[in-house]
């Protein structure tokens, strides 16, 4: 996957080529931008261009074949380990930097996930990222910048990964042989992320959208246990429960701007049902909803009570 295969990062690409063209590479990168954005993929096409020592991968010589398929012995990737990357997940990475590359000029590593390093774990990871042995390559992804320890973000150098825009989601859906409308509503609901405009597109969330918009918005108070009953199915769910959160953040923005601009509506095929909540819910309310809303999110990334969150979140949306 060279550089050429990412989409939408124009500016974060330009920067690595030059760095690689220059021989100017530093030891430690951080990539900060949303969930399927793009980081993963260029961080492996980084590697690639290293590895073939090339300002691109050629995409085709063993080197570059194995990267691509996650066999590489000089590539190594960590991920979260449960709810956080643990200290003997970055002890055991630390010994495999420590040995002299088998077939590439240095080792390379991936910590996906870099905002789940805690406390002890993060520590551990300082000395690595100061002075990587062997000139080894370690480049840090996260999605929630602002959760990344400080000492790990002072060590590394951050490029951040713009969301995608609608258009160029758009075109890569359709040349995936998704029906026009479907690849539309997808990428106008993905808010930048290709990752969960595919999710959309593939997984019959168009269609079941109306019927769980419908659900949320009729929930109230003189009905607590079904209130209740959907909360706790919504956070059982665990895989599906970003998705639900990203189709009723968008709709929540749609019902804010329908009065100013009813033209710019990322659900407008259900026209109908945001302008009934606009008559519903103040633009105060809209926005309180929307923020209580991104609020949430950013507490579930952090592991907290998912039932509880979204039991608190749904009383305040019945009391609109």
């Amino acid at each position: 996957m060279p550089f050429t295969d990412v989409i939408g990062q124009d500016r974060a690409i330009s920067v690595l080529k030059r760095s690689i063209a220059l021989e100017r590479v530093a030891h430690a990168y951080l990539f900060s931008g949303i969930e399927g954005c793009g980081k993963k993929k260029t961080a492996l096409a980084m590697i690639q261009a290293v590895f073939c020592g090339k300002e691109d991968a050629c995409g085709v010589c063993p080197s570059c074949r194995k990267v691509a398929s996650g066999q590489h012995p000089d590539l190594h990737i960590l991920e979260p380990d449960g709810a956080f990357i643990k200290i003997d997940q970055v002890r055991e990475l630390q010994k495999e930097l420590s040995y002299r590359p088998f077939e590439a000029p240095k080792k390379a590593c991936i910590i996906d996930g870099a905002e789940k390093l805690n406390l002890a774990s993060g520590n551990a990871l300082l000395k690595t990222l100061e002075e990587p042995p062997g000139n080894a390559l370690m480049i840090l992804i996260t999605a929630e910048r602002s959760a990344v320890l400080q000492t790990i973000l002072s060590r590394c150098q951050t490029l951040d990964f713009q969301p995608l825009p609608a258009d160029t989601i758009e075109e890569r859906l359709v040349r995936d042989q998704f029906p026009a409308e479907t690849a539309r509503v997808a990428a106008s609901l993905s808010g930048g992320s290709l990752s969960r405009a595919l999710d959309i597109a593939g997984d019959g969330v168009i269609e079941g959208r109306v019927s769980f918009l419908e659900r949320v918005f009729a929930l109230n108070l003189k009905d607590i246990n079904t209130l209740f009953a959907t909360a706790e199915e919504l956070a059982a769910d665990k895989e599906g429960l970003p998705g639900f959160l990203e189709l009723l953040l968008s709709f929540l923005r749609d019902v804010l701007i329908y009065r100013s601009t009813p033209d710019a509506l990322a659900n407008s095929d259900l026209a109908h049902l945001v302008a009934r909540e606009a008559e519903r819910c103040t633009e105060a309310v809209s926005i309180e909803l929307i923020e209580q809303l991104v609020t949430l999110r950013r507490m579930l990334v952090r592991n907290v009570n998912a039932r509880l969150a979204l039991e608190v979140f749904f009383m305040h949306l019945a009391q609109r």
